[in-house]
């Protein structure tokens, strides 16, 4: 979860600029507020896709009540869904070799166990844990 700053269009309109001040140079916007939100779930998963496939530490998260913000503006916290954003969007793999023991190595082959998926799966697990 991140705090996003909603800063209404200046033109009255009604849409929206959406900033993620703990996302160096994520910005988008909506034409109305429940655009602005879903492309800001959108612009701030790619961010976050972008430095996790680049090896990159993410940022922690401002607390909302310290998020600075401009009169007529409002911070919302945005909750990213970043299984389902790789699922769909993430291409960049890494080949990695690892030893294991003989026995799990055939019980993993008996079992039909897709090697890098479990090892992703245990990989993510660790990653969420630790967040």
């Amino acid at each position: 979860m991140y705090p996003a700053v909603f800063k209404p269009f200046s033109d009255g309109s009604g849409g929206y600029v959406v900033e993620f001040p703990d996302l160096p140079g994520c910005v988008t916007g909506g034409d109305n507020l429940e655009e602005a939100i879903e492309m800001g779930i959108d612009a701030a998963s790619g961010w976050v896709l972008g430095e996790l496939e680049n090896g990159k530490a993410l940022p922690a998260a401002t607390p909302y009540s310290n998020v600075p913000t401009e009169a007529g503006s409002m911070v919302n916290m945005i909750l990213l869904d970043m299984d389902s954003y790789t699922e769909k969007y993430g291409d960049k793999a890494v080949r990695k070799n690892v030893t294991i023991p003989a026995w799990l190595n055939t019980f993993a082959e008996k079992n039909n166990l897709n090697f890098s998926k479990t090892l992703q799966d245990a990989l993510f697990s660790m990653v969420q844990a630790k967040q």
